[in-house]
């Protein structure tokens, strides 16, 4: 998968990005990044958003992924959208264009619970946590979870006591990879804001509820 050749400033801007990529970030590699990049050019059209733009903003949305453990997490957005501009002016984006992708891409986080300022980064917004859900975002919690164990901080797949978040306790997703569902995931599908977008969340919260009812029943 590589990017569409119908924008030709996205070859550009491309191979500008993915030196980005932390190298062994399986959650947040190239990959990932083309995967939202997939999503925001097909849901462009329904969000009124011109394709170029759409798909621009997805390709520099993490330019800085910082790491799930850190206390700078919620801030991966803002730095991302500081670094934006440098390669979009690369590849040729007006500095109107650059406004309006920078300003996607600062309200993209989750963690710091921006909603979005402009269709844009609405779209930006679903296309990335999509990639969040599903069988993919199974993949990612767990590759996110062998990235933070440590042998100081030694992580695990589930609470021993309360393996599936069932109870109240506080969840604590960065040592045990499963409160994440709780914690996050299981919430995105009501967030989405493009009916496309709520469809196929739909389809991918089912593959995780699916996926927790067999850890269930496996460890019944």
């Amino acid at each position: 998968m590589n990017v569409d050749a119908r924008f030709v400033r996205h070859g550009v801007l491309w191979p500008l990005v993915v030196g980005h990529c932390a190298a062994g970030e399986l959650a947040h590699d190239r990959h990932h990044v083309l995967r939202v990049y997939r999503w925001a050019l097909r849901l462009a059209p329904e969000a009124g958003v011109d394709g170029d733009l759409a798909g621009a903003t997805a390709l520099v949305h993490d330019l800085d992924a910082i790491p799930k453990d850190s206390p700078e997490r919620a801030q991966g957005g803002e730095r991302s959208a500081r670094l934006a501009a440098t390669p979009l002016m690369a590849a040729g984006y007006a500095s109107d264009e650059i406004a309006v992708v920078v300003e996607a891409v600062r309200t993209s986080s989750w963690s710091r619970g921006l909603a979005p300022t402009a269709a844009l980064g609405a779209l930006l917004q679903d296309a990335d946590r999509l990639d969040a859900i599903g069988a993919l975002g199974i993949a990612r919690v767990f590759a996110c979870a062998q990235r933070m164990s440590t042998p100081e901080r030694p992580g695990r797949f589930y609470d021993p006591a309360d393996p599936l978040a069932d109870s109240t306790r506080a969840f604590d997703d960065r040592r045990q990879a499963v409160d994440h569902f709780a914690a996050k995931l299981l919430t995105l599908a009501d967030g989405m804001h493009l009916a496309s977008a709520r469809v196929e969340a739909g389809r991918r919260q089912a593959t995780m509820l699916a996926y927790l009812a067999a850890l269930r029943s496996e460890l019944a």
